[in-house]
């Protein structure tokens, strides 16, 4: 007998779906699994509020990101999130009423106002997380009710290159421990906690170092986007064998943006060698001296830094985070998104 709803019918079709239950020996996974063009049916309704031009300028440099992807992936994924955010929303009205006896009494706890939904976006070196997250704080500012979308990156919250090489950590950066967790922590904690206003450290990809005195000014956003390597990681053990917190403990919803190893190389390299035709021929970038190297001299140098920082922590650091994530982004070769994981309710 066929289904009363077509809509279902054309999603079990692009999937592969079976219309019979999952019988005993199917594998079992946490996440719900969907194509592309699956997952693009569950927005279908919904008008896309964004023009070319806007993706020209949230995409960063190697990613081919388009309007049809933004309406197949992003979208979707927007309207999933808007939707969190009202259910927290609801589940906060909900406390304000088991409290009301003790408002009554002047005793309601204080700051019981609605604090920031939390979004991290974590994923390796050159594999677009940055575009992704500025896509999402794009599309979520555009739903009525979360107006106020905040983005930071933790490469913020890196040691100053000055400290980095006191600690013997130059040639670390970007792994856990070049970065100063403490204060990243302080920063996340004090926005969950519904403070007015929070402000972090500047880093610059020109300079290759933190802004002495810069800093972003976070005042009380609707949605907070926290983009970076390392945002996933799981909390590390102190000394006395006890553990403190994650900076995922104040996470409200995650995304981890996937791709093969081998394909996030080539994307290195491929925009290795753009910069050093580009941002690197401006005489103060911290890497203009890889301006004067010939392009077969600029893919064997992007190689061995791939090989020897990157790829180890993507291996050891990042990679392992990624079944933490509540949504997982799959890329193709060519950088486009050709599957989504969501994490079983």
């Amino acid at each position: 007998m066929p289904s009363v709803d077509p809509h279902l019918d054309r999603a079990r079709r692009l999937a592969g779906l079976s219309p019979r239950r999952r019988t005993d020996d199917q594998p079992t996974s946490p996440f719900w699994e969907f194509d592309r063009e699956v997952w693009g049916t569950l927005a279908q309704s919904t008008p896309l509020p964004l023009k070319q031009r806007d993706i020209e300028r949230l995409r960063g440099l190697g990613d081919r990101i388009d309007l049809d992807e933004v309406a197949q992936v992003y979208l979707p994924l927007s309207r999933l999130l808007n939707l969190y955010v009202s259910a927290r929303q609801s589940k906060h009205e909900l406390a304000r009423e088991f409290f009301s006896p003790l408002h009554e009494a002047g005793l309601e706890p204080q700051n019981a106002t609605r604090t920031p939904f939390v979004i991290g976006v974590a994923g390796s070196v050159a594999v677009g997380k940055s575009t992704t997250a500025r896509v999402l704080r794009e599309l979520m500012a555009r739903w009525p009710d979360t107006p106020r979308v905040e983005l930071i990156t933790t490469d913020g919250f890196l040691y100053p290159n000055a400290e980095l090489e006191r600690r013997g950590l130059t040639g670390r950066k970007g792994f856990p421990e070049s970065y100063d967790r403490r204060r990243l922590l302080q920063f996340i904690s004090a926005v969950k906690s519904g403070s007015e206003e929070v402000r972090a450290p500047v880093y610059s990809h020109h300079t290759y170092d933190i802004v002495p005195g810069a800093e972003v000014v976070v005042r009380s956003p609707d949605v907070l986007i926290v983009e970076g390597l390392n945002v996933l990681q799981p909390a590390r053990p102190r000394s006395d064998g006890t553990v403190g917190l994650a900076i995922s403990d104040y996470f409200d919803f995650s995304v981890y943006v996937d791709a093969r190893s081998r394909d996030i190389r080539q994307w290195y390299i491929t925009r290795f060698l753009a910069l050093k035709h580009g941002a690197f021929q401006d005489p103060d970038s911290y890497f203009h001296r890889y301006s004067k190297l010939s392009d077969e001299e600029a893919v064997t140098l992007s190689s061995e830094i791939w090989d020897s920082i990157n790829f180890p922590n993507l291996r050891e650091n990042v990679l392992p985070s990624r079944g933490r994530a509540d949504l997982v982004l799959h890329k193709s070769a060519d950088h486009t998104i050709r599957k989504v994981q969501l994490r079983k309710l």
